[in-house]
């Protein structure tokens, strides 16, 4: 007996190792996935020694069963035996973090990262850090890279000699041969300055950002920007000047797109880490240059920041420095040439008006966004419009309304079904500001073109946005302006047209409220239910399902029970399933 208990026993591992040597790379994958299951029923003791072994042993695999596993190891702490045995789950992660995919590397370096903390003090120094600096002086480049996502979790925590040695590690992998490396360690720069003593950022870090600031290549310089807002941040103000401000000023002026494309995106972070006087003396100028960059993703970036870098200006000078530095780059980029950088540019102006006021809105600000209403290309158009409630707050809509109108007609209209849907989108929040005699005078015979596009989606997002202008302007404004033209749609020869008429109730029905439903809108769908085409019919059971509640009871015994009951004898199987399935919802059987 005692020998079929140990057969018994070794199962489970016995399963693993025939599932891990399938020829099918799907079941090796879900044997990996369920690894914590059998880790389990081995015990932590067999775990340790027969399961992570075996893995190690086997690490050559398609990427997607390493990735997994990589996975699968960094919550397996409980399932060695708790924080004192962690150290266990070294051997497999590390043979892991060499392997030539990158995706399979930073899984590996996530795990590792994730069960360093963990280790005790003392397990850091005897297994984790010479883990690291196996890698970090591995011969092929993929365990040099890896090494570098690991200096910053095992610093604190371990002696002052060890610290010194790890940041001498660090300092040789920031001059590899290898572009690779270079550039894995300039994107733990700022991470790894985070943890050191403030001596050191300066004596180590800041030279190590200067050397990778002016890489040979871009990939790495561009990455050394990033590590600046960390940098910038540690260091008290008077140092920044000295150690952070040159290199800032050679990026920004960089000979590379890339670099500069960098700075122009992490130039708010970078601003509110140099602080107001830095920001004053050379932000601004930097800033200027970017907006005029001859790349016109540079540009984009760059028009992207200009109402957070407005924003952030200290007050003092705030209003002086927009009117005359930043508003004149501006008022080119309205006609760039590039429309990726004019669309940038609409998504964010419009905050502008907050921050200069009424006066310099109307003076400064109109012109430019009236330009950019009558703009050739949608989507400047549309992140115009799609930004009025800023100006609204400030001007009022109606300073816009005369150039607003021929560019929302313009895109409710465009050949693009999604730009029409977009405009259709901020239509409830347009009919809000402009109140509703503008709305329907100008926009609403608009509102009902819609319900007839050709595209579906158009037609869908036409019904949803007359529920919410019902919401917003009452159900008598409904009853006067909505439904009559609704009703009107029932009698079209288009039966998809004649469809939309039934959406437009469901829709409606609640927000109209019992009286108009029952009066105006429930004795045309009962008419529709007579209708040549299967679909219109069966959509009349859906409608009569979703109006039910909120008719009066009478009518839905009079009314709308024959007529469902009618229904649920067609000949088509659509109509009488929805027939029947609306009979047992509204309880009529």
């Amino acid at each position: 007996m005692a020998g079929a208990d140990g057969d018994d026993s070794l199962y489970p591992i016995a399963v693993l190792i025939d599932e891990l040597r399938n020829e099918d790379v799907q079941l090796r994958l879900n044997s990996i996935k369920k690894l914590s299951t059998i880790a389990l029923a081995l015990g932590v003791e067999r775990t340790r020694t027969e399961l992570l072994p075996f893995l190690t042993d086997t690490i050559y695999d398609e990427d997607e069963v390493l990735l997994a596993l990589a996975e699968q190891l960094g919550s397996f702490t409980a399932l060695v035996g708790g924080p004192d045995f962690v150290y266990c789950l070294l051997p497999p992660l590390e043979s892991l973090a060499t392997v030539e995919e990158t995706v399979v590397r930073d899984k590996a370096v996530e795990s590792l990262r994730k069960i360093s903390h963990e280790h005790s003090p003392v397990d850091l120094e005897v297994h984790f850090e010479p883990l690291v600096k196996r890698l970090a002086s591995g011969d092929w480049f993929t365990s040099r890279t890896s090494a570098c996502g690991l200096f910053s979790v095992c610093y604190p925590r371990v002696s002052s000699t060890v610290k010194a040695e790890i940041r001498q590690h660090f300092r040789t992998l920031c001059s590899d041969d290898t572009p690779m490396v270079r550039r894995a360690a300039a994107s733990k720069l700022g991470e790894f300055a985070k943890v050191l003593e403030l001596d050191y950022v300066k004596s180590d870090i800041i030279p190590l950002f200067t050397t990778l600031a002016s890489d040979e290549q871009d990939s790495v310089r561009l990455l050394a920007v990033e590590a600046c807002v960390s940098i910038a941040q540690l260091l008290p103000q008077e140092d920044l000047e000295a150690l952070v401000m040159p290199t800032l000023r050679q990026a920004a002026e960089d000979k590379s797109w890339r670099v500069r494309y960098m700075v122009a995106d992490k130039f708010s972070e970078l601003q509110k880490a140099v602080g107001p006087e830095i920001t004053k003396n050379d932000l601004v100028p930097a800033f200027q240059n970017l907006l005029k960059d001859c790349e016109a993703e540079v540009r984009a970036a760059a028009a992207n920041k200009v109402k957070e870098f407005c924003e952030n200006l200290p007050d003092d000078s705030k209003e002086n420095i927009i009117m005359s530095h930043i508003l004149p780059c501006v008022k080119e980029l309205v006609s760039d040439t590039n429309q990726h950088v004019k669309s940038a540019l609409a998504s964010v102006i419009m905050g502008l008006s907050t921050i200069l006021g009424k006066d310099d809105t109307i003076e400064h600000l109109l012109p430019l966004f009236l330009a950019q209403l009558k703009d050739e290309c949608p989507e400047v158009r549309l992140n115009i419009i799609s930004n009025l409630d800023c100006v609204n707050e400030v001007i009022g809509i109606r300073q816009l309304s005369q150039s607003l109108l021929p560019a929302i007609v313009e895109l409710a209209e465009d050949a693009k079904w999604r730009v029409r849907l977009a405009i259709i989108e901020y239509m409830p929040l347009l009919a809000g500001q402009l109140g509703v005699e503008f709305f329907d005078e100008k926009l609403n015979s608009l509102c009902m073109a819609w319900l007839v596009d050709h595209v579906y989606a158009i037609r869908e997002a036409a019904t949803c946005n007359l529920m919410k202008l019902v919401e917003k302007f009452g159900a008598e404004w409904a009853q006067n302006t909505i439904v009559p033209k609704v009703v009107a749609m029932a009698n079209d020869p288009n039966y998809l047209h004649r469809m939309t008429t039934l959406f437009c109730i469901n829709a409606l029905s609640e927000a109209c409220g019992q009286d108009i439903t029952t009066k105006q809108m429930l004795p045309i769908v009962l008419k529709m239910s007579g209708d040549q085409v299967a679909n219109v019919r069966f959509n009349v059971a859906k409608s009569l399902q979703k109006i039910g509640p909120v008719l009066e009871n009478t009518a839905l015994q009079a009314e709308v029970k024959p007529v469902l009951e009618k229904l649920a004898t067609d000949q088509d199987m659509d109509v009488k399933y929805f027939a029947q399935e609306a009979i047992s919802v509204l309880a009529l059987a």
